[in-house]
């Protein structure tokens, strides 16, 4: 298929980089054009200096942005995709992102003949890089035979999980039970070492358990070596969570310990750890700085 795809971020990159492996006719946009040039370096394609002219005559159009407020930019903006879509197209949208704009660009595409999905994503730059991600989608089935064997490319495991809008719900859910789980593999790894354990051993039984998951078998020994400068963003779980929260405050969930959560990461991005993978809750427990 012609596909066009916006952002090459830490997980659009490599996304990207899979629709290429796979056969795809794909022309990239990204706001830093060295990254574009970069891209097509790497991988067979193109690239556009703006989104609408990335989407010109695509049959699928991918974005994978920051925020709500990028999404609108490189979507229904002067030089959205949104400008230069033709009827029958489809867009995807990647980006974690509020439940309320992938409603609203879902009815602006509507409008105009082109089908709609939201569809953010959960694995990490590991994920993407591995083509393993699992993808949670909001939108109309009928199209969705469509754009699932193309996802597929860089996908683990795609859900169609309800109407546009259900997708970014899911990543809330997503998000939701990782900081929980992050926050007790910190607080575990804190007492296994205040205990004088031997942490690495204590986990590589306790993995294997109930105890066990993604984070614990993923994390826990950098953790232990106290390696926080890769992986997923502070200040984008923060951006997350904000959404969740929101979001909360809308439908009535009550999610005390997520809003505690989120106060820590505020605390690690006092102690200078933004930019920190989202295990660097260790940090604050034990009282480290990367000012």
């Amino acid at each position: 298929m012609k596909v066009a795809f916006i952002g090459l971020g830490v997980m659009g990159y490599p996304m990207a980089g899979h629709l290429a492996q796979a056969g795809h006719d794909v022309t990239v946009y990204n706001r830093t054009t060295a990254k574009s040039e970069a891209w097509i370096e790497d991988y067979k394609g193109s690239f556009a200096l703006t989104p609408a002219m990335a989407a010109q005559g695509a049959d699928i159009v991918f974005t994978c942005v920051g925020n709500d407020d990028d999404l609108r930019a490189v979507t229904s903006g002067e030089q959205g995709v949104l400008s230069t879509m033709q009827a029958g197209s489809i867009l995807v949208d990647h980006t974690t992102a509020s439940a309320e704009v992938a409603r609203e660009l879902s009815e602006l595409a509507g409008e105009q003949g082109v089908g709609f999905f939201d569809a953010p994503v959960s694995g990490g730059q590991a994920g993407a890089e591995n083509g393993v991600l699992s993808i949670m989608v909001g939108g109309n089935a009928a199209n969705f035979s469509i754009v699932e064997p193309v996802m597929d490319c860089y996908a683990k495991s795609t859900r169609l999980l309800g109407e546009a809008g259900s997708g970014q719900l899911a990543k809330m859910v997503n998000q939701i039970c990782i900081a929980g789980l992050v926050q007790g593999l910190a607080e575990g790894v804190h007492f296994a070492k205040a205990a004088g354990l031997d942490a690495a051993q204590i986990f590589d039984v306790i993995q294997h358990g109930a105890a066990g998951s993604w984070q614990m078998v993923n994390r826990h020994q950098t953790m232990i070596d106290n390696e926080f400068d890769f992986g997923f963003a502070v200040d984008w779980m923060r951006k997350d969570l904000n959404i969740v929260l929101d979001e909360s405050r809308k439908n009535g969930a009550r999610l005390p310990v997520t809003a505690l959560v989120d106060q820590f990461y505020a605390d690690v991005q006092q102690m200078g750890g933004g930019r920190c993978d989202t295990s660097s809750l260790l940090m604050r427990l034990e009282g480290d700085s990367k000012k």
